[in-house]
């Protein structure tokens, strides 16, 4: 437990957690820069419930830690490797996505606000929080294995982009056969007129 300006705080920084930087080099001397790359396993629920990045997977990180006033800049890069099926036929989909972000880091004692920057902890910052979010905003709201996917069929659940010229007989309910006849004749007095 330390204390920040007379408050009681608890750290919640694992030191040995994998996306967790010390930034004591770093010092409070504004411009000074530290280049870190690292790979770690992707933690639990990184993604949606039709698209995420699998558990445990390799994810490379290339991160800048800039010291500034305020507290610690990361810039991070990275790419991520995505599973999940399309939301239109139900396929698998893997592919690839690039997710960049820059978060700031403020020291204890700044001046910025609380919903400006995450806190350092210490000298430890975390990046999962921030790194969570950016894979997030990245993925598309609703993913597809190719933009034209045409789907299922409502009635038989056949996947559209295997049978493109895929139908079903219309068997219509002989109750409503008196309805279709009156459709067909208004729309042969329309094409009249």
């Amino acid at each position: 437990m330390r204390t920040d300006e007379g408050r009681n705080t608890l750290s919640t920084a694992d030191p040995q957690a994998p996306l967790v930087l010390d930034t004591r080099e770093l010092g409070r001397r504004p411009g000074a820069q530290r280049r870190v790359r690292r790979q770690v396993e992707a933690p639990a629920g990184l993604g949606i419930d039709v698209l995420g990045v699998p558990e445990g997977s390799a994810i490379e990180l290339e991160i800048r830690l800039e010291a500034v006033v305020e507290g610690v800049l990361a810039t991070v890069e990275t790419r991520v490797r995505l599973a999940g099926e399309c939301v239109r036929c139900l396929e698998p989909i893997e592919r690839e996505l690039d997710v960049e972000f820059q978060e700031l880091f403020a020291h204890a004692d700044s001046e910025v606000e609380d919903d400006e920057a995450s806190r350092l902890e210490g000298d430890l910052l975390d990046l999962e929080p921030e790194l969570r979010d950016a894979v997030l905003l990245a993925l598309p709201f609703q993913p597809l294995c190719r933009d034209d996917c045409p789907g299922l069929c409502p009635d038989c659940g056949a996947r559209l982009a295997d049978e493109p010229d895929h139908r079903h007989e219309e068997n219509t309910d002989p109750r409503w056969s008196a309805l279709a006849e009156l459709r067909l004749d208004n729309n042969d007095n329309a094409q009249r007129d």
